[in-house]
């Protein structure tokens, strides 16, 4: 019959921007084997792409789908997916992400809809350490407090509790921490050996601050890394369980309307550090200059630095080197904003969220 030709060849262009958006990320050489096949098939199932379609725009994305998935699986919620992630078993995790969307898709769409989607973090002490010493030296500071901002449990507030070792054989950081990181160092100069002053405040603001001690959080973060990846839920478990011993002070809103309450819960004498480590991306670009005006205000009685390791072209005011916004690394930028005026440079390139390091300026 025309119309049912027609209507199924409507179906066809709505779902096939999708289906090749899911054989992308199946075919993308970072992603694990176990999630390439679960990706690969829900991009083949036609069922699976028209329940896809459903889905509000923002939350059909491969890694949102995947870690909903995979929150359900770690909730008791898809005990056959469940029993294939376990096995390593990509045949059934294929067959068994599908039958879960189609059977569960409501529930997916919730849980995706809850937060958004974390990626791995391992690497992001051995670009935040450098740069947060680099601040403190800037600014002629001998104690700081760390203002992170949209990153979950303040896990990128830990900087100096982490050992951060350097492919050129260079350590900073603590040595005995159970959290060890390491990256490799490209380029013609060394990551600067200087330490970070104490830290004497961490806070951390988010629309929804996540209690690292909260059962239902803590799965969200472990659902967001691969299944068949365990030493990379090792690292999460390991960097959960130190925050755990000094947890941040949550500041709950917009990160840009409550920005300057967060910098004035740094105590007096200390330099307040606002860091964002790949947040501001999820902020409009008009967002994003608010937070930068925000930021002034919040130096209007006291200097502040914000060290931002974000996309090219992301943090606004950060340089971007004649960089191209889709290069494939990122821009790690140190600004001291005060009373009269803001110096804002790009003193790092980095790759891979932080595994990969050049450091562009003397120190």
């Amino acid at each position: 019959m025309p119309g049912a030709t027609a209507d199924g060849e409507d179906r066809a262009d709505r779902t096939r921007p999708l289906a090749d958006a899911y054989r992308r990320f199946a075919a993308d050489a970072g992603t694990s084997p176990l999630s390439a096949r679960v990706a690969g098939a829900l991009g083949g199932s036609p069922e699976a792409l028209r329940a896809l379609a459903a889905l509000p725009a923002r939350r059909r994305r491969p890694p949102v789908v995947l870690a909903a998935l995979h929150d359900l699986a770690l909730a008791g919620r898809a005990p056959a997916l469940a029993a294939a992630y376990v096995s390593g078993d990509g045949e059934a995790a294929a067959a068994g992400a599908v039958d879960t969307l189609l059977g569960a898709a409501d529930a997916v769409a919730a849980t995706a809809a809850r937060r958004p989607v974390l990626s791995d973090e391992a690497g992001h002490p051995a670009v935040l350490y450098p740069a947060l010493a680099e601040a403190a030296r800037r600014a002629g500071a001998g104690a700081v407090g760390l203002v992170g901002v949209g990153r979950p449990a303040g896990l990128d507030l830990l900087v100096d509790r982490v050992g951060v070792s350097y492919g050129d054989g260079r350590f900073l950081g603590d040595p005995s921490s159970p959290v060890q990181v390491s990256a490799r160092v490209v380029g013609d100069r060394a990551v600067p050996a200087r330490s970070l002053p104490p830290v004497v405040a961490r806070v951390c603001v988010d629309a929804d601050p996540l209690d690292g001690t909260d059962p239902d959080g803590v799965r969200w973060l472990r659902a967001c890394l691969p299944p068949d990846r365990p030493e990379r839920r090792a690292e999460l478990d390991a960097q959960l369980a130190l925050a755990g011993t000094d947890p941040p002070v949550p500041v709950r809103g917009d990160v840009a309307e409550v920005l300057p309450d967060a910098v004035a819960r740094v105590p007096t004498g200390a330099l307040p550090v606002v860091v964002t480590a790949w947040s501001l991306a999820r902020l409009r670009p008009e967002r994003r200059l608010h937070f930068l005006h925000r930021l002034d205000e919040a130096a209007a009685g006291r200097p502040v630095a914000w060290v931002s390791v974000e996309g090219v072209g992301v943090a606004p005011g950060v340089p971007t080197l004649g960089d191209r916004p889709a290069s494939g690394h990122s821009t790690i930028g140190v600004t001291v904003a005060g009373r009269s005026a803001r110096q804002a440079e790009a003193v790092g390139r980095c790759w891979q969220r932080g595994r990969v390091l050049s450091w562009l300026v003397d120190s």
